[in-house]
C-alpha cells in the first residue's frame, strides 16, 4: 500500500500518469494530490482514534517524538501549509504540539485542521499555480505548498504505522476495509 502511495506521487509530482490508466483529458494535479491526502489524512485520524489514550506518551526512543506530539505535528503542519495555500496568516507548524495535549483534544485539532485543509484541497489547479505563498523553501505556489502538506502527512503516517507495530496494534492502512 505504501509502494502504491510513494509511486503515485512521484508520478503527480513529476506529471507521469500510470502506465495502467488511459487519460482523455488533462488530468487535475490538485485533484490527484487530494485523493492522496484524502486517504492518508483518514488514516492519520483513525490511528489517532484508535490508539488509546495511555499509549498518547509512547515514544520509540528518547529522541523522537511521543506518538501525541506525531499527531499534533501533523496537525500544526497540515494547518499551516494549508492556511498558507488559502492566502490566509499562518500560525507556527509547532504551535499545535506546544499548545495542546490529550488524545480527545489531539483528535480534535487532527479534525480541525482537516476541515481546514479540505477547503484549500478545494481549488483548482490554476487557483493553486497562480497563489504565490510564503513557505519555508522560499516564494512557492499554492500547489507546492498542498503537495509538500500531503508527503509530509504520508512521511509521518509512516512513523505511526511504526509505532502502533511497536504497541502490538495493527494500523488502518493495513487493517481488513471498513
Amino acid at each position: 500500500m505504501m509502494r502504491s502511495i510513494t509511486l503515485l506521487s512521484f508520478a503527480v509530482l513529476s506529471g507521469v500518469a500510470p502506465s495502467h490508466s488511459v487519460a482523455t483529458t488533462a488530468p487535475s494535479v490538485l485533484a490527484a494530490d487530494r485523493e492522496i491526502w484524502t486517504m492518508v489524512i483518514g488514516y492519520v485520524t483513525a490511528a489517532a482514534e484508535q490508539v488509546p489514550d495511555s499509549s498518547y506518551a509512547f515514544r520509540p526512543a528518547p529522541t523522537v517524538r511521543t506518538f501525541g506530539q506525531l499527531v499534533a505535528h501533523i496537525a500544526g503542519s497540515q494547518d499551516m501549509f494549508c492556511a498558507q495555500a488559502l492566502g490566509e496568516q499562518a500560525h507556527a507548524s509547532d504551535e499545535v504540539e506546544k499548545t495542546i495535549t490529550g488524545k480527545a483534544a489531539l483528535v480534535a485539532a487532527l479534525e480541525a485542521s482537516t476541515a481546514h485543509c479540505k477547503k484549500a484541497y478545494a481549488m483548482t489547479d490554476a487557483d493553486a499555480m497562480k497563489r504565490t505563498v510564503k513557505t519555508f523553501a522560499g516564494e512557492r505556489s499554492a500547489l507546492w505548498a498542498l503537495l509538500y502538506s500531503t508527503v509530509h502527512d504520508n512521511e509521518h503516517y509512516g512513523n505511526i504505522v511504526t509505532y502502533m507495530r511497536m504497541l502490538g496494534m495493527v494500523p488502518p492502512s493495513s487493517q481488513p476495509s471498513r
